[in-house]
């Protein structure tokens, strides 16, 4: 017996063949403007997947989701008529390939490019039409030079609140230009973990441990790059409105971004020459005050703190250092905190309220300080509660909830001067009078903070900077890219020092200047590499001018068309990457202030077990297996006809398995095996006319499954296939125009079946063209779609006794006659007296007889 026989159709030599004829003819490489192919009449269409990290698993089967949903619509689009970006590159720096390097030598570049190779293995057995003569990889020179090139133009500008916009530096006409750039240098409070030498992402830490080793982790200040993304808070909250993104994902940003509205207010520090500014959403409640919180950090706690209270001060301050934001912030945990025996006094009330430092407070929200109104804050409340502060209340409610702990709008009670008010007009009068006295000012706060951009690694981007008598200077654009050194030994230096400080020679760049040492967070590559797919051999510019505004062109403010992957980069890579759009828009680089037009999540693959794929609970499932057994078409469609993109959704072998039935079908209605067990095309194909009910069949099809590639609900466009299969199953003759229609709407989701069909109907009858990848897609005929009969339903006293076809266009004495006519009903009310017809216009006729 044949091989083939043992398969339900031949895809483990269809697929591979139409792969290679993909790949050797350049089928899906997308031209620029001005190179040989290109077609300006076309619009174009850019259609991009969050790119991976090539990890050493492999894909699992959640990975190719999205993957093959940008794959159904680019070659949808291609058949519409548009020039289709669709490329595929590799976030490739990152921690993992380090640490590998740590435990065996092997040089992280020699780990990545295995990973790729398998990952691109992986990908192009799946039939993705990916452009592949655009592939990129972060760790390239050829890459990371402009990813540093970028890096300089961000150091280069500052932002101009004037404008309200970047420019470059030199525009900046005060003392102090490293002060304002929008990348610089600060001493900020980072999660060190000793142990591993290495500084720590809060996400790393789980109850002052790191999450690899479970080594104790403290909060110690560092020498950092910081981006000065802060200034763009506006314009990334704003940009959101034009953007076609999920609510729920525009959502998560704007309480990223955090904006919140109040006021400043200033609280003098008794006997100290100081003030402390504490920003509140709630300057009406000014008046309950009863303490201030500030975070143990802040630089005012060493020149306000008591010699009495010092030693409980430190000892707490040492504390707070063990423990990560998160666990600080956790509203569910105890309130802690130590006073200063310093006091403040309250510019409403004028009189002095004590000064605290609690771990609640965080340095880099607002101001680094509150003030505590415990009758309408929960923590506030909870923390006068413990520490027996006096509680005050201001605020009464409209309604019937009690006052104390309130923390909604009201009325103003126990404050002299709005008294009476509404929250909303207290709010108003409240920072008129304080901004009149000097002693506060209207506000606008952001919980958004600036990017800490370094990492103490060797795996990343080295900064194209250097340090000369403590300052730090920008190295020229030909000096790129700064590739690092060779290393013997990647093990951190367990100093603080970054893995590069062990280079001595290449870190001395001159008899006077060294090199920074700290590396680029893997943000950086994925912030631009969009941009870079438009042009990935451009070694003049990150990207040509002319690729720039074509494919990121438009008339809407994002330039890629549509953006596809997982919502675990909701906040961060979206954020970062549309911060440096606007950098580079802002400064003449690029054309649109934004980089993603439409935005879709798809949901996560489960295990059969309903758990989340992972080694420890050995649930995952290898595409690779999935292939060899069924077929990279049959996962391809059953990974859509799962359920809606959207949602999360366990994986089913039966499923995989009842898709790959339907293709089988597909194959079985077009070929019939020989008594040589060899496949060939069937006899009952034949170039005729389509009945009506043929013809409305088919353009339903066409209609549905285009409507549903545009809506992502492709589980049905397949559901409707099915139907459209079953339909021809055991006629005597099966239509050669309905088949090449269907092969059409088919190949977007099973590329491999479609085109070998095609091909061998082709052959056959000889009067089609080209590839079925590069057909024109169907139109379908609204007027085969409508309607010319409807049943009818027969009813003897509300009963169902017979149907019948009538045209749609029936005058309801045309249907009462001829139900009345019928021979079922005529039996049935012979020698009854008929009381009355009911006609229900295109439903039923129900004869009511006694």
């Amino acid at each position: 017996m044949s091989s083939e026989r043992r398969k339900p159709y031949p895809f483990d030599q269809i697929e591979p063949k139409w792969q290679a004829i993909w790949d050797d003819r350049k089928f899906f490489h997308a031209p620029n403007p001005g190179e040989k192919g290109f077609d300006p009449a076309k619009p174009k269409f850019y259609v991009l997947d969050m790119f991976p990290y090539p990890s050493g698993a492999g894909l699992h089967v959640g990975h190719p989701e999205g993957y093959t949903a940008t794959d159904i619509v680019a070659r949808y689009k291609r058949m519409r008529g548009f020039n289709v970006l669709h490329p595929m590159g590799w976030d490739a720096f990152g921690l993992p390939a380090e640490q590998y390097a740590i435990k065996t030598g092997q040089h992280p570049a020699m780990t990545t490019r295995e990973n790729v190779a398998k990952f691109r293995n992986q990908l192009q057995r799946i039939g993705f039409s990916y452009d592949w003569q655009r592939e990129i990889n972060t760790t390239e020179p050829t890459y990371y030079k402009w990813t540093q090139w970028i890096f300089l133009q961000i150091y280069n500008s500052w932002f101009n609140p004037e404008t309200n916009r970047a420019e470059p530096i030199s525009t900046y006409r005060g003392t102090d230009p490293d002060g304002v750039r929008l990348a610089y240098v600060a001493d900020v409070p980072v999660n060190w973990c000793p142990e591993l030498g290495t500084v720590l992402a809060n996400e790393e830490v789980i109850d002052g441990k790191s999450e690899i080793g479970g080594f104790p982790v403290v909060r110690r200040p560092m020498r950092q790059w910081m981006l000065r993304i802060t200034a763009y808070a506006e314009r990334l909250l704003e940009g959101l409105d034009e953007l076609d993104w999920p609510e729920g994902i525009k959502l998560l940003q704007r309480n990223w971004i955090g904006r919140s509205e109040g006021a400043e207010i200033d609280f003098k520090i008794e006997n100290v020459n100081q003030q402390i500014r504490v920003f509140t959403t709630r300057p009406d409640t000014v008046y309950g005050g009863t303490f201030l919180v500030l975070a143990p950090e802040h630089s005012l706690v060493d020149l306000i703190v008591t010699e009495e209270q010092w030693p409980a001060v430190r000892e707490y301050r040492e504390r707070a250092a063990r423990k990560s934001e998160l666990e600080r912030a956790d509203l569910s945990k105890e309130k802690t905190g130590v006073f200063t025996g310093a006091y403040a006094i309250n510019p409403a009330i004028n009189e002095k309220i004590p000064i605290w430092i609690a771990d609640y407070v965080l340095l880099g929200y607002g101001t680094g300080a509150i003030g505590g109104v415990p009758a309408h804050d929960e923590r506030d409340l909870e923390f006068a509660k413990k520490f027996d502060l006096p509680i005050v209340i201001v605020v009464q409610p409209t309604g019937d909830e009690p006052a104390l702990g309130f923390t909604g709008e009201g009325i103003a009670i126990n404050s002299p001067i709005i008294n009476g008010l509404t929250s909303a007009e207290a709010k108003k009068k409240i920072t008129s009078s304080l901004e009149e006295r000097g002693l506060g000012k209207r506000a606008i706060n952001y919980k958004l903070r600036d990017w800490l951009f370094s990492r103490q690694r060797y795996w990343g981007e080295p900064f194209p900077i250097v340090w000369e008598n403590g300052k730090h200077r920008a190295l020229q654009e030909n000096e790129l890219p700064v590739i690092p050194p060779p290393l013997d030994d990647y093990k951190p230096t367990g100093t603080g020092e970054p893995p590069l400080a062990k280079a001595k020679e290449w870190i001395r760049y001159s008899q006077k200047a060294m090199r920074e040492t700290n590396t680029m967070p893997q943000w950086a590559g994925s912030c631009w590499y969009y941009l870079r797919f438009c042009d990935p051999h451009n070694d003049k510019r990150f990207i040509g001018e002319e690729a720039e505004r074509y494919w990121m062109g438009g008339n809407k403010p994002g330039g890629v068309d549509l953006y596809v992957g997982g919502t675990e980069h909701a906040v961060l890579h979206l954020l970062y990457a549309r911060f440096w759009q606007k950098v580079l828009f802002d400064l003449g680089y690029v054309s649109k202030p934004e980089p993603f037009q439409r935005l879709v999540n798809q949901g996560i693959i489960l295990g059969e077990d309903n758990q989340k794929m992972s080694k420890s609970r050995g649930n995952i499932v290898n595409p690779d297996d999935v292939i060899s057994q069924h077929g990279a078409d049959a996962f391809r469609c059953y990974e859509m006809f799962m359920g809606p993109l959207e949602q999360m959704k366990p994986w089913s072998t039966r499923g995989v398995e009842g898709v790959a039935r339907f293709l089988a079908r597909v194959w079985r209605l077009l070929m019939t095996e020989n008594q040589a067990g060899e496949w060939e095309l069937s006899k009952k194909i034949k170039a005729v006319d389509a009945t009506k009910a043929q013809q409305k069949l088919l353009h339903a099809t066409i209609k549905k499954v285009t409507e549903d590639i545009e809506t992502f609900s492709f589980n049905t466009a397949i559901s409707q296939m099915m139907i459209f299969v079953n339909a021809f199953t055991n006629v005597e003759t099966i239509l050669l125009s309905a088949m090449r229609t269907f092969l059409i709407l088919l190949n977007p989701f099973a590329p491999h079946i479609s085109s070998e069909l095609w091909e061998r109907l082709s052959a056959e009858f000889g009067d089609a063209r080209g590839d079925v990848t590069q057909q024109s897609w169907p139109a379908y005929d609204e007027r085969l779609l409508i309607e010319e009969e409807v049943e009818i339903v027969i009813q003897i006293n509300g009963k169902l006794r017979d149907r019948m076809k009538m045209p749609i266009v029936a005058t309801e004495e045309e249907l009462k006659t001829v139900a009345l006519s019928s021979p079922k009903i005529q039996d049935r009310i012979a020698g009854k007296t008929v009381r009355s017809v009911i006609v229900v216009p295109k439903k039923l006729v129900n004869i009511v007889v006694t």
